[in-house]
């Protein structure tokens, strides 16, 4: 009786390590913000330095103890996350269901291509800032470390399919590779994404090239 146990733990555990060379954890990534230093100054005080809370999956970052409400031309919504460190340009981060709620007409784009992407005003108690830019939908994407992307056979900008199981199952396309040895590898949706799929903690994506 223990020899086959042991050796029902020893498949189990070759199993996992399989899942793990074949798949990677899907996170669903909340709305958030961005902030530069500039706007951080405007809204807390000239050099104020964001509270870390806790530490998120990808190296260095971090949900910061501060909170912003986030006005659109239809609405607002409270209680945003700021994710740091500061960065060199501010951006807003939202699902499709927020930017309606928001009234904004926010394009599907990569972090950082905030080129003719619209603005949004930031409030904090009694301090607002009026970012003329930077407001977008994150294209779902993998954050892959290098050696990740040479295993799963892809490179950075790649687009790839990625399927997830479970009683929602469904495939995601146009899904963007990341790498960086900055990055912990981990595929990123937005909440309406999470929803569509049933999305639990530990779920896992397997990907499929075009």
């Amino acid at each position: 009786m223990k020899t086959t146990q042991n050796l029902n733990e020893l498949v189990e555990d070759i199993v996992t390590e399989l899942r793990k060379k074949t798949s990677f954890e899907v996170e669903a990534s909340a709305r958030h913000i961005h902030l530069d230093q500039a706007t951080i100054d405007g809204l807390f005080g000239k050099g104020y330095q964001l509270t870390p809370k806790r530490p998120l999956s990808q190296p260095g970052q971090f949900v910061s103890e501060e909170r912003l409400t986030i006005q659109g031309p239809a609405g607002q919504i409270e209680n945003v996350a700021i994710l740091g460190p500061a960065r060199k340009q501010s951006q807003v981060e939202l699902s499709l269901t927020d930017a309606m709620t928001l009234g904004v007409k926010a394009p599907l784009r990569e972090s950082g291509h905030l080129d003719q992407t619209p603005g949004v005003t930031l409030i904090h108690d009694n301090q607002q800032v009026t970012i003329p830019l930077g407001v977008m939908i994150a294209q779902r994407h993998i954050h892959m470390t290098p050696a990740d992307a040479q295993l799963f056979g892809v490179k950075n900008s790649d687009i790839v399919s990625v399927k997830i199981g479970g009683d929602r199952g469904l495939t995601f396309d146009n899904v963007v590779i990341r790498v960086s040895d900055r990055f912990a590898t981990r595929m990123h949706i937005d909440f309406d994404e999470a929803n569509a799929c049933g999305l639990t903690k530990g779920t896992r994506g397997t990907l499929y090239k075009k």
